[in-house]
């Protein structure tokens, strides 16, 4: 009895391991396994950065010449852009000239100009568009965080700004000047450039590039940092930067922006509140859990108004631990 009940579970095992083998090799049909393809592709969310891989085979490309042939005005515009320069790079025709950007032209050009043999930018994803740009440009510090940025994350590509063959500014290809190119978007922050007191942002002293990387980074609003990563502000305000020995602790822990409005602002120094010790009493009020309270004999009548007469050093001090000098 127990001989054929070891005997039954041989054969089940058998029985089943063999129904295994064959549904694993049976074929899969297509358009069932498009349809795997499909549920596959929409269960995962949508690439930031979408790969592109160039073929190798140079048997493929036709070259920048060929191009010519038909897109004579493009290459004039072409010649005289910094892109020009892969014209005379290694590794083979996929880095050179026009096929660098838009792939392989071999089949397009014995299409008789079939645009759906060749890749374009035009009605491209800005995802699509971009991991074509990137393929050169994301080993630099200045681009490599593109890929995950806030522009990219909100479908604003490489060609959303950059003009690779009619730039109105040469040297990065741009669409237009700044900051009349961030203005199309941003046109909340141009109404605070145009505020009585800001930075000199639109008489050109200033850029936007110099506070913020537009290709992103670590910081938030797409900030740059300096190279102790202290806030952007100090390469230019450099005698805030410290380190003090008295610390004004909202300067390293919320930073500049808890007092000042870095646009624009319709207060002096642009500061968020037109008189100095309505800004320092949100913080050391008499109620203050935290910060220090305002002293009692700081009746807030027109002599203590002006915080920052006495408290001279308010950004921090090497001195005083009151700030008063």
């Amino acid at each position: 009895m127990i001989r054929a009940t070891k005997l039954t579970r041989v054969l089940l095992c058998s029985i089943v391991a063999s129904v295994v083998v064959i549904w694993a090799a049976a074929p899969v049909p297509v358009h069932a396994a498009h349809k795997t393809g499909e549920k596959a592709k929409g269960s995962s969310p949508s690439p930031q950065h979408e790969l592109y891989v160039q073929p190798s085979d140079p048997s493929l490309y036709v070259g920048s010449e060929t191009c010519k042939t038909c897109h004579e005005d493009i290459y004039k515009e072409f010649a005289n852009t910094p892109h020009f320069q892969t014209m005379k790079g290694k590794g083979g025709p996929q880095w050179q000239g026009c096929e660098a950007c838009h792939g392989p032209g071999k089949a397009h050009v014995d299409g008789g100009g079939d645009v759906t043999k060749i890749f374009t930018f035009k009605g491209a994803s800005a995802q699509e568009s971009s991991a074509r740009c990137l393929d050169c440009h994301e080993l630099g510090s200045e681009h490599s965080n593109f890929a995950r940025s806030a522009h990219l994350e909100n479908n604003v590509g490489c060609i959303s700004c950059h003009a690779p063959h009619h730039p109105k500014e040469s040297q990065f290809l741009m669409k237009e000047k700044t900051p009349e190119l961030c203005y199309g978007c941003h046109q909340d922050i141009k109404a605070q450039f145009d505020r009585p007191f800001h930075h000199r942002v639109n008489e050109g002293m200033v850029q936007c590039n110099d506070c913020h990387n537009p290709h992103g980074g670590f910081q938030q609003r797409q900030l740059r940092a300096t190279a102790s990563q202290d806030a952007v502000c100090v390469k230019c305000h450099v005698e805030k930067a410290g380190p003090f020995v008295y610390e004004h602790p909202p300067v390293k822990i919320e930073g500049c922006t808890s007092c000042h409005t870095p646009h624009g602002s319709v207060n002096p120094r642009l500061l968020k509140r037109s008189q100095v010790n309505m800004l320092c009493i949100e913080c050391h009020s008499l109620a203050s859990g935290g910060a220090t309270a305002t002293p009692t004999f700081h009746n807030q009548a027109n002599k203590y108004q002006a915080c920052t007469m006495c408290h001279t050093a308010i950004h921090g001090s090497n001195s005083d631990e009151f700030f008063f000098k």
